[in-house]
This record gives C-alpha cells, structure tokens and sequence, in this order.
C-alpha cells in the first residue's frame, strides 16, 4: 500500500508500531501481530527519499493509483 498526504510516514509509521514487535504497544499491527524483528509482517519507509526507492522496488508505475475524493474540496485547505 502507498499513501500518500500530510504526515503520512509519521502516521504509518505509529500504526505499524516499533520496528521490534516487543517494543511495540498493543493495538499497533506490530504490538498484535509480530512476533520477531527478523521476521516482522510489514515495513514503513523512515522518510520521503527511502519511501520514493522502496515504493519503485515493490510497485510498477501502474500499480499505483491516485484518485481525487469529491469530499477533498471540502475538507482541504491550501491555507
């Protein structure tokens, strides 16, 4: 999955939880549902320059899809 938005690898990054699943608090899917460092279910880039190499090694251009919400006009601001 690819998001993209304000704050996104900040906020992916706390819904993933710690990188060591011991750390990681419940309720993150690392906290539930890892159990090894070496064997952990899911990755998040650590900033925007990792994230544009490691989206290119697991996506083709194709597979990612950007698409305007109706209800963004109402909701985000440029101010």
């Amino acid at each position: 999955m690819v998001w993209e938005g304000k704050d996104a690898i900040k906020t992916g990054r706390v819904l993933l939880g710690a990188t060591n699943p011991a750390a990681a608090v419940p309720g993150t899917i690392r906290g539930d549902l890892a159990i090894s460092v070496g064997r952990n279910i899911c990755h998040g880039s650590d900033g925007p320059e990792s994230a544009v190499h490691e989206i290119a090694n697991w996506f083709t251009p194709e597979e990612v899809s950007d698409y305007p919400r109706s209800l963004d006009e109402w909701i985000v601001s440029d101010n």
